[in-house]
């Protein structure tokens, strides 16, 4: 349960950057006001449903944190653990939609409905750099996936996966360019109606997931633990620290995506850029 420790930290150094780069409150602070704040309440709304969305948002970040593997181990042994991530994923987006949809709220809806198309549009480039990665090393376990690479990371010889692997990431946390979720146009959307404790919940989860895409970047197409001078478990977690700081990155610096554009994006170019790198790596290992 380390790994699960380590990447807990990690989650509280990235909202600590989003809010320098924001000039609001530290975590901490945001943190103690959400828990004393008054739950905010709509007419008519659905309490097991908001509640539900609220708190599997973290539970699945949590969930799938459980697979990422630290110099060589994880806190899941499993030789699946690419499709258990690519579950949980699953799991995060479903959460925001029954967010949106249990407070009764016309803004919270559409930004439900946002992330269902989101994650219908960034789900199959996802899933695709996900399977370039494991076909490389034969194999859907992380740990063998990042043991596979050697001397050459597959993020420098299939860049292509790598980049819509971040992509993706960014959209399955709802961050950045891809946060139409909740976005300004719709009064914050999935999260408008959410207070108090349950925004916090809510929140935290973002930020696990947006970690948790992080990590497994590291054994898909950076090493994984490999590294000179350093433990491998130290390795895992700087690597994932540079990743996480990028993407924290993005959200001030780039705008926010419309929904019809970023699905026409997604089928039009990411997938068959995506499908074309898997065709190479491919060809170099039947070679």
């Amino acid at each position: 349960m380390v790994e699960v420790v380590v990447l807990g930290l990690l989650a509280v150094a990235a909202a600590s950057l989003d809010a320098v780069l924001a000039g609001g409150p530290g975590p901490v602070r945001e943190a103690a006001r959400l828990l004393v704040a008054e739950r905010r309440a709509t007419p008519s709304a659905d309490l097991l449903l908001t509640r539900a969305g609220a708190i599997s948002l973290p539970v699945a970040a949590a969930l799938a944190a459980l697979v990422v593997p630290f110099g060589g181990h994880a806190a899941l042994d499993t030789r699946v653990g690419v499709v258990w991530f690519n579950a949980m994923e699953v799991v995060a987006w479903a959460s925001v939609w029954l967010a949106g949809w249990g407070v009764n709220s016309a803004y919270a809806l559409v930004g439900g409905y946002r992330m269902v198309a989101q994650g219908l549009a960034y789900e199959l480039p996802h899933m695709f750099a996900l399977i370039t990665a494991a076909l490389a090393a034969h194999s859907l376990d992380l740990r063998a996936i990042g043991a596979a690479q050697g001397g050459l990371w597959f993020g420098v010889w299939m860049p292509v996966a790598f980049a819509v692997y971040l992509v993706s990431a960014l959209a399955m946390a709802f961050w950045g360019p891809f946060g139409a979720p909740l976005g300004a146009d719709i009064a914050g959307g999935a999260a408008a109606e959410l207070s108090g404790p349950d925004r916090l919940v809510f929140l935290a989860g973002r930020y696990g997931l947006l970690t948790v895409a992080s990590a497994v970047a590291v054994p898909l197409f950076l090493g994984g633990g490999a590294g000179p001078l350093l433990p491998a478990w130290l390795w895992s977690a700087v690597k994932t620290g540079a990743v996480l700081a990028l993407l924290v990155w993005t959200r001030r610096r780039l705008p926010v995506l419309r929904m019809d554009r970023f699905m026409q994006v997604a089928w039009t170019v990411l997938i068959p850029a995506v499908l074309l790198q898997m065709l190479v790596v491919a060809i170099v290992v039947v070679d």
